[in-house]
Formats: C-alpha cells, sequence, structure tokens
C-alpha cells in the first residue's frame, strides 16, 4: 500500500519542495496552504502522516496537532519550526507531535523523520483507526515484560504505550532499582525504532576527561592515545535511541555539548572539523530529581528543558504491594533457569507474606536480591522466613551510615559478602570438594560453579 502524506505550509516554494523530495520516495502527497485546507484534506481521505508548519496564515500549526490528536490519534504528525525556536518545538512534543524539523529544512534529516513515522504506521496497519490506543497483540506482549496489575503499574504500561508512538524526549523519574531501564527499553522496543540499536550509557561511570570522546567520537590522532577513529555513542544509536541513564551527574560542560547535540541533531567528533548528522532519540532517568539540582546551578535549566518533554515516573515497589507476589514469582523463575537448577524453587505462605510486607528501599532490584540469597540458603526447595534473612538485612542498614551512597549499593553489597562467607564456609568444611561443597548448600554444581566465578573464589 502507498503511503498518503499531508504537507501543510503558505509558502509555496516550500510546499513545492517538500511535495518533490516526499514523492521521490515514493509517497503520495497532498499539499495544504492553511488550516481549513488541511482540515478539508483530512476529512476526504485517509493519510499515513502529516507535516505542517508552526505558523500559518490562519492559525497556528498547534492547533492542527491538537485537532490530530483528538480525532486520528493513530496519524504521526510533526511540525515545523523556525531555526533555534526550541520552545516551539519542546511546546509542540508536549502538545503530542510526532518529532519536528527546523527551517530551513534539512531533507536527510526530513526523510530519516518520515521513514520513522510510516514505520510506526506500517507496525500499526490493520488496526481501527479511531482507537485511542495501541491495543496490538504486539504491544500488549511487550508490556508484559513489566510484571504486574496493580492500578499503579498499569498507569505506567498506558503511559509508555503513548510515549511509544511520539519521539519526544522522556525524563523517566524514579528510586533507584524501580525499573528505569526496562521503561526506556518498552518504549524503544514498542516504537518505530525497535529494529535499530538501543544504547544504554550511564552517565555517572564515564571519567570527566573521557566523555566527550565516549559521547561524540574523535579522530584518529586529535590527542594523545587516539590510535584509531572512534565512533561516539550517538553515532552508534543513529537511527535508535540512546539511553542516557543518571543524567544528573554529567559535568556543567558536557551538558553544554549534549543539550547542542540534541538541538541541532548533529555532533561534532574530537578533531573533526564538520559536523555528523544523527537521528537519535534520547530518553533520559536519573533516581534524583532535577528541578532542585537546576534551582542549585548544579543542571542546566535549557537541558533540563529540553530534556523534561515528558516524565514518566516509575512507581517504587512500596506502591506496588498487590504485585510483590506475582514478581516475586517471576524473578525466583528466572533465577531457578539462570542458575540451571534441576528442580523448582517455591515460596512457603509465610516467606511470601513477608516479603509482601518488608519495607523495599531498592525496590524490585532489591526483591531480586532477596530471592537470590534465598535460593542458595533454602533447603529441600522450599524458601522459608528465615531464608529471607529479612531482620538481618533491616539491622545492617539501620547500623551503616549512607552517606553518598544510595541504598542499593549499602544493600548489594551486605547481601553478596553474606553469600561470599556461605560459599568460602561450605569449601572449608568440605576441603574444598566442590561437589560435595554444592550439596551442603542445596545448589547444583552448576550453579555452585557460577557463584563462584560470581565472587572470584579460586
Amino acid at each position: 500500500m502507498q503511503h498518503h502524506v499531508l504537507v501543510v505550509d503558505d509558502e509555496p516554494d516550500i510546499r513545492e519542495l517538500l511535495d518533490l523530495t516526499l514523492s521521490r520516495m515514493g509517497l503520495q502527497v497532498t499539499t495544504a496552504e492553511d488550516l481549513g485546507a488541511a482540515r478539508r484534506a483530512l476529512s476526504a481521505a485517509s493519510y499515513s502522516f502529516c507535516l505542517t508548519d508552526m505558523r500559518l496564515p490562519d492559525g497556528n500549526g498547534l492547533d492542527l496537532v491538537r485537532e490530530i490528536s483528538e480525532k486520528y490519534p493513530q496519524l504521526p504528525a510533526a511540525v515545523i519550526t523556525a531555526h533555534g525556536k526550541v520552545e516551539d518545538a519542546v511546546y509542540a512534543l508536549k502538545m503530542g507531535a510526532f518529532d519536528f524539523v527546523s527551517k530551513p529544512v534539512d531533507l536527510s534529516i526530513l526523510r530519516k523523520l518520515v521513514n520513522t513515522a510510516l514505520k510506526l504506521r506500517s507496525k500499526e496497519s490493520g488496526q481501527d483507526e479511531l482507537a485511542v490506543e495501541d491495543e496490538s497483540s504486539f504491544a500488549i506482549d511487550g508490556l508484559d515484560k513489566l510484571t504486574g496489575k496493580s492500578e499503579a503499574i498499569q498507569k505506567c504500561k498506558a503511559m509508555i504505550r503513548k510515549l511509544a508512538r511520539s519521539q519526544a524526549p522522556v525524563l523517566i523519574s524514579g528510586e533507584s532499582g524501580s525499573g528505569k531501564e526496562l521503561a526506556a527499553r518498552l518504549i524503544h522496543t514498542l516504537g518505530p525504532r525497535a529494529d535499530q540499536p538501543f544504547v544504554p550509557v550511564n552517565c555517572g561511570a564515564i571519567p570527566t576527561e573521557l566523555m566527550e570522546s565516549e559521547f561524540f567520537g574523535h579522530l584518529k590522532g586529535s590527542f594523545t592515545g587516539a590510535a584509531t577513529d572512534k565512533e561516539g555513542l550517538f553515532q552508534a544509536a543513529d537511527s535508535g535511541t540512546l539511553m542516557l541513564d543518571e543524567v544528573a551527574d554529567l559535568p556543567l560542560h558536557m551538558q553544554v555539548k549534549l543539550l547542542r547535540a540534541i538541538q541541532e541533531k548533529a555532533v561534532l567528533p574530537i578533531g573533526a572539523r564538520q559536523e555528523v548528522p544523527v537521528d537519535v532519540r534520547i530518553l533520559s532517568a536519573s533516581h534524583q530529581a532535577l528541578r532542585p539540582l537546576v534551582e542549585k546551578g548544579k543542571f542546566r535549566s535549557d537541558l533540563f528543558f529540553r530534556l523534561n518533554v515528558i516524565e514518566l515516573p516509575m512507581p517504587p515497589l512500596g506502591e506496588r504491594r498487590d504485585d510483590i507476589e506475582q514478581l516475586a514469582k517471576h524473578f525466583l523463575q528466572e533465577i531457578t533457569e539462570q542458575w540451571e537448577e534441576a528442580k523448582t524453587t517455591v515460596i512457603s505462605p509465610e516467606a511470601m507474606a513477608a516479603l509482601r510486607n518488608h519495607n523495599y528501599t531498592g525496590n524490585v532490584r532489591e526483591l531480586i536480591n532477596i530471592l537470590q540469597r534465598a535460593v542458595t540458603m533454602c533447603e529441600h526447595h522450599t524458601i522459608t522466613v528465615e531464608d529471607l534473612m529479612l531482620e538481618q538485612v533491616s539491622a545492617n542498614e539501620s547500623q551503616q551510615s549512607l552517606g553518598d551512597r544510595n541504598d542499593e549499593q549499602t544493600l548489594d553489597t551486605y547481601i553478596g559478602d553474606i553469600e561470599k562467607k556461605m560459599l568460602e564456609d561450605a569449601l572449608e568444611k568440605t576441603r574444598y570438594n566442590k561437589t560435595r561443597a554444592a550439596e551442603l548448600l542445596g545448589i547444583s554444581f552448576r550453579s555452585f560453579r557460577y557463584k563462584l566465578k560470581k565472587f572470584d573464589i579460586d
């Protein structure tokens, strides 16, 4: 089926240029010079994509975006903004625009934008044009990865489904361990960029002096040690999605460079004289609230404005207590499969009640760690309250000063120390006979060998 595109612009030269460019892509094109003509065109035919200028003789292109969002929710609509008008672009995305392109229109960027929008349209082909949300089996199956049926997680799933249909930057907020990267992967997987790279990067894990090279790449000889050309994370994510995890950890000088890369849709590798165009959707995440950092001058307000077009808050596990049983069973199955246990481990009713009532400072990640430890501790493949060791975890947390460390680091370290000591004790008791040590702990030999490797025990 040939895709039909609606172009709305009051300048004849631009309409002609866009008509020619899109026609050469094999698309059927209808043009309109103002809002009135656009509305008549929308009522007369079905379209796969709409591109409209922001400023029209009889109104604002945003009015058209709003109407399309309400009356034709499956139709991706993008806007043409004046060069440098970041506020207009951000506002258009907040109003439901699929994406934006700035004047003078870069035709290579436009072609990529159109192709991305048409991928989304093809993904949804065959669905009811009047459906408010994408309820395809693909979307439902994908969202099942976000385990749970609580009201909090259902709202989250509904928002992820909507965000997948847009190219707007999303700031995913929430406590550590609440599933921010999983949400980002779902937005990518359910969207039109699913067949392109998803590149996650922890902004706090890159040394400051290497950040520019890591993000934007460098040319051979551009600095000492640059033996070859290297592409950066933006180039690696070209046509796909770049997830900036813990974006609050970016130093101010990198925030400036990141802002320019996002606004210009281009990067300048170290040592290069010419910028390289990149087509990347930006998703960012932070367990720290960014607005207070902006007020303190530690995070640029213009970058915050650009990243926080739409915020997706991830609920903490304390707000999802109805999901804990389902989550526990799901992760327990994953653990036993990963450790290649011969027999499925189960959770006793008393242990499950304890899990439901526990105060999770580390959210879902803490629940996984507790279950991993319990699988190691339990006998006869049944997890009891004692195997969970929840009281010891709480006592340890109350005794330690967290300082600048987050709760998950403290908990992970504590759990790891317990598990490592158990492995070492079992080896000593069995005179370092691995088979007997595994039997003593009640786990398979393969699981035991995996744990030895995990904790680097020789």
